[in-house]
């Protein structure tokens, strides 16, 4: 389980708290254990968020350093084509296209911290959709039962 897309409201509140299970997720992408997928469009409003003027007040981000973070995220994410559009599906317009990117990218996990709105169609799509904690305890188990690498 590799492969992410991240709600824009993962990345807002991983960037709010240094001890929480988002920027503990972000770790693991600056790592490079985790790729995040990204679209054109779902950047655009990770930049669009992080550089309201309220959430750079409780990040205490300057729009040099917003700029900075997006650019670690770009370098570490994978661009996904959206070839096929599967609106609507969701009760919320805005999060269509995460999980486009999402089924478009064939990824692994979309977190998220609103389960309720994406179920329903993550269902039809076999899309897991989980919380950043819960992804966490599941990727700490497989990381844990994973063949270790044998040194000679």
């Amino acid at each position: 389980m590799n492969r992410i897309v991240l709600d824009t409201c993962v990345v807002t509140t991983a960037l709010r708290s240094a001890t929480g299970a988002g920027n503990a997720v972000l770790r693991l992408v600056a790592q490079g254990q985790l790729t995040p997928l990204v679209t054109p469009a779902l950047f655009l409003e990770y930049e669009d968020v992080l550089k309201r003027p309220e959430q750079r007040i409780v990040t205490g981000f300057s729009l040099a350093e917003v700029d900075a973070f997006l650019n670690a995220l770009a370098s570490a994410g994978e661009a996904v084509d959206v070839n096929f559009f599967w609106r609507p599906q969701l009760r919320d317009p805005s999060d269509e296209m995460v999980f486009e990117t999402a089924i478009n990218g064939r990824a692994d996990a979309l977190l998220t911290y609103n389960l309720r709105d994406f179920q329903p169609a993550a269902q039809r799509f076999s899309i897991r959709i989980i919380t950043p904690s819960e992804f966490l305890t599941a990727f700490s188990s497989s990381a844990a039962t994973a063949p270790k690498e044998i040194h000679r």
